[in-house]
């Protein structure tokens, strides 16, 4: 089990090159986390949903992502409120004073379940747990459900990661330790620094340290990796702005209060000739090459957020000036001329509403109608935009709530009905993990470009999936350099 001093450890990352050191070492790795809080998604084939760094984790594994890895996920959606997902599938939403009162026992049940269901298909699998912020949060710990509650369960043999980035590592270390019971700090086969800068002999002293008076030793020091990473949550974002070196176009990704899925974003932030800018409400949209509206967990909360900051005007300026605009899922809601909320699922305080209608940006003639039900399915489609020919097929998954119809004029983004429009300059798509496609992502691009006058890039273009497996390698590659995991394998006493 990987547990963290904290959270933004490193505990994804760890637990992902964990996994692929064992697969090399001709293991099957099972990545779990009993619990996690995100909204950046993963849908699987069986169409539940689980949190996109267990997928990641999978992949890693060398392993198709089942829901069972992430048996409970919690969704926030504002006002202290989140979804609760239980084994893939919506159990209700509850507010965050009430969660331990309420869904305790049914959580516990459903990572049981989920333990179940995992080591009934790979009967032959080692799990591979991550948990979840820090494990001694002392007014939580009766009631925590991912961490140490779930390590003694297992007997699991434990990595404590500290992250040495953020400044005072050995109280990090040394308070998470003392705040353990004893048999609970028996678990606890090893520490990792991580994040460390410069030559790692610079902290053979603080590592006798550790040594000598935590009778836990450090199993390794894991440098700061220049890789970029998928990132755990949004806030991760924050540190990937700047300019790129050699970046010829500029894109405008809207940051999203309840912002989703951020992941469909990785490839294009991947691209070495793009530059993402990330563009907060209140924050001046500017002249760029594109827009991206990606997913919310909130729509018209998030649509009010546009409108109320002055972005929404902005951004429907921008696309009268013939700027291409460009959304996904619920960014594309966005885009349409109308959202109707009858059984007011997106909640009520959302400026501009009329019953249950509320009006969006007008840039696609489309109507939206939110449903109790959800789609969840994988989904491959040929698509029809920008170019029809050569003809590519794509895929990805869909995961929101209720339909769109257009209501005027606008031409199909697929041959799959209702997967997306396109009207002018602007078009949109509920298929999550559309840049995830390379030709069609290079196809997108070069639009972009011709407008530039810059020269085509190249469609013959992998799945980023390919990228994102050379990635986890290097990371298993410093990993398997600097960390010592014998410790952490020999069979607990």
């Amino acid at each position: 089990m990987v547990l963290g001093t904290s959270s933004g450890a490193g505990k994804s990352l760890m637990t992902a090159a964990l996994c692929r050191v064992l697969k090399r070492r001709g293991e099957t790795p099972l990545p779990f986390k009993g619990q996690n809080m995100s909204n950046n998604a993963w849908v699987d084939h069986e169409g539940g949903e689980m949190a996109y760094s267990q997928a990641l984790q999978a992949w890693a594994a060398g392993l198709e992502p089942m829901h069972a890895m992430n048996p409970v996920l919690l969704k926030p959606q504002g006002d202290s409120t989140s979804e609760v997902i239980h084994l893939g599938n919506s159990a209700g939403t509850c507010r965050a004073e009430h969660y331990y009162r309420d869904w305790i026992d049914s959580g516990w049940d459903a990572i049981r379940r989920g333990l179940d269901d995992l080591q009934t298909t790979h009967p032959q699998g080692r799990l591979v747990l991550e948990g979840a912020g820090s494990p001694v949060e002392v007014n939580l710990q009766a009631r925590d459900l991912t961490n140490l509650r779930l390590a003694e369960y297992l007997r699991a043999n434990c990595l404590l990661v500290a992250d040495i980035e953020r400044g005072g590592v050995f109280a990090q270390i040394v308070g998470t330790l003392q705040l353990m019971k004893p048999h609970q700090r028996r678990l606890i086969r090893g520490l990792l620094i991580n994040r460390f800068r410069g030559r790692r002999e610079l902290f053979d002293e603080g590592r006798r340290w550790l040594d000598n008076n935590t009778g836990v030793p450090v199993l390794g020091v894991m440098p700061w990796l220049d890789e970029l990473f998928p990132p755990e949550d949004s806030l991760d974002l924050l540190e990937r702005r700047g300019r790129k070196r050699g970046a010829e176009l500029q894109i405008a990704v809207l940051k999203l209060p309840s912002l989703s899925n951020f992941s469909d974003l990785d490839p294009l932030e991947a691209e070495p000739t793009v530059e993402l800018r990330w563009v907060s409400p209140g924050e001046t949209l500017g002249s760029p090459d594109a827009v991206v509206i990606p997913g919310s967990k909130q729509t018209l909360r998030d649509l009010a957020a546009l409108r109320s900051s002055g972005l929404a005007s902005d951004l429907i300026r921008y696309a009268g000036n013939g700027g291409e605009v460009f959304g996904i899922c619920g960014g594309m809601q966005m885009l349409g001329e109308e959202l109707r909320d009858p059984d007011g699922l997106e909640g009520d305080s959302n400026p501009g509403r009329t019953r249950d209608s509320v009006a969006g940006l007008g840039l696609l003639p489309l109507r939206t109608v939110f449903s109790g039900e959800k789609a969840l399915h994988q989904r491959k489609a040929l698509v029809l935009w920008p170019d029809q020919q050569p003809r590519l097929e794509v895929e990805g998954f869909e995961l929101h709530r209720g339909y769109s119809k257009a209501t005027g004029l606008c031409d199909a983004f697929s041959a799959d009905e209702g997967l997306g429009w396109v009207h002018q300059s602007t078009s949109g798509t509920y298929l999550h993990g559309i840049f995830d496609n390379g030709p069609w992502r290079r196809r997108w691009l070069n639009r972009l470009r011709r407008r530039r006058g810059l020269t085509d890039l190249s469609e013959q273009q992998p799945h980023h999936s390919r990228q994102r497996d050379a990635l986890l390698d290097r990371l298993a590659d410093a990993f398997e350099k600097h960390v010592n995991l014998e410790p952490l394998l020999q069979t607990s006493p």
